[in-house]
């Protein structure tokens, strides 16, 4: 699996903003994706280094709109650590 298609986008909230400080980042990624897929992949794209992976498995919400009812989709979230002799992510640099 390329690296690309390991890291989908990052997941940008309240709580995402305030791990920054601490090298921690969020991403969505793909469902299938294990845990030293993702540390390599954020290591190639990012050129950082990671101290830890934790994964977890999001499910979708039930909204509705009128009468209808639907899913929102389900999609893995890992919480990457980089570690403390890193840089960090220029992306996330520029939005806290």
């Amino acid at each position: 699996m390329v690296a690309y298609d390991v890291i989908i986008k990052p997941i940008l909230s309240e709580k995402s903003y305030a791990d920054i400080a601490n090298k921690k980042y969020y991403f969505k990624v793909a469902k299938n994706a294990t845990k030293p897929q993702i540390k390599h992949a954020v290591e190639e794209i990012f050129k950082v280094k990671v101290e830890s992976v934790n994964t977890m498995n999001v499910y979708g919400k039930i909204k509705r709109q009128g009468r209808t009812e639907g899913l929102t989709g389900n999609y893995k979230k890992a919480i990457v650590q980089l570690s403390a002799d890193s840089k960090s992510i220029e992306f996330f640099d520029s939005l806290s």
